[in-house]
């Protein structure tokens, strides 16, 4: 029997399985089912066009929010809004942004900032997964500008405007994975140069990046009316992943999918 290094036992010894227990037991709960009226209220939702964003825009859009989306495909996009719009009678637009790129990011950001409509709520929900190191343009690791970068920018640029409206609500669209990271972040590694790249590991730095920042956030939104929460969408059935390899896409298409829930699930948890 392989001894387990003392890093691992370390870990072993710190964790409160209680956690564990908590966290299948409400994977097997079914979501409150939420019935707020959004009619006239505006709702900014990242990654739309497909999965757990797709689902959540329908969900906001049938208790009659506004929703404007931030997507790479103009195409997908124009069709979201056809379909939002002539199904919900709300309005749906969307701005063209690649949330890989700190330039685009930027720009989607200020577009928001001069929006003169008060920001009801903003989602947080565009996300990618490589098994395979990948850098942007912008030369940082793919997984950490996408997951928690981007966000953090947007959160940032927008922080003056939400407090200033005096009630808004920003929801993180995290994940269970951040556990991935067992002994936190490499703040001298950030970009994976110093050691070997795992999607896991790379997945659960960028969002526990993202928990950690949302605390501070949560600080300086304190007493303003604005809330920041992180919500775990469960184990559900999205496109992520269709970038990397055949033998991952058969392991996902055969294998995991099989197994994961349709995406309104995770539409409620983010509605609740």
């Amino acid at each position: 029997m392989a001894l387990i290094d003392k890093r691992t036992l370390r870990y072993i010894k710190e964790y409160r399985w209680s956690n564990v227990v908590e966290m299948i037991r409400n994977n097997r709960r079914s979501p409150d089912i939420c019935e707020e009226d959004f009619t006239g209220k505006l709702v900014v939702i990242s990654g739309a066009t497909s999965g757990i964003g797709y689902a959540t825009a329908r969900k906001y859009a049938s208790k009659g929010a506004n929703i404007l989306c931030i997507n790479r495909n103009p195409e997908k996009s124009e069709k979201l809004k056809d379909e939002i719009e002539k199904e919900f009678n709300v309005k749906c637009n969307y701005i063209i942004a690649d949330l890989s790129s700190i330039e685009q990011t930027h720009n989607a950001s200020s577009k928001l900032l001069e929006l003169t409509t008060a920001i009801d709520v903003l989602i947080h929900n565009a996300g990618v997964y490589f098994t395979r190191k990948q850098v942007t343009a912008d030369g940082i690791e793919y997984l950490f500008m996408v997951h928690y970068l981007s966000s953090f920018i947007i959160n940032y640029i927008l922080k003056e405007k939400l407090k200033a409206q005096g009630n808004s609500r920003i929801i993180l669209v995290s994940s269970e994975g951040y556990r991935f990271a067992a002994w936190g972040l490499r703040l001298d590694d950030l970009n994976w140069e110093k050691r070997r790249y795992s999607g896991l590991k790379s997945y659960g730095s960028a969002k526990l990046a993202q928990l950690l920042t949302m605390l501070l956030f949560d600080d300086y939104f304190r007493v303003s009316g604005v809330t920041i929460n992180a919500m775990h969408p469960g184990a559900v059935k999205t496109d992520s992943g269709q970038e990397n390899g055949k033998f991952y896409k058969w392991f996902k298409r055969n294998i995991l999918d099989k197994a994961l829930k349709p995406p309104d699930i995770s539409a409620d948890r983010i509605f609740k």
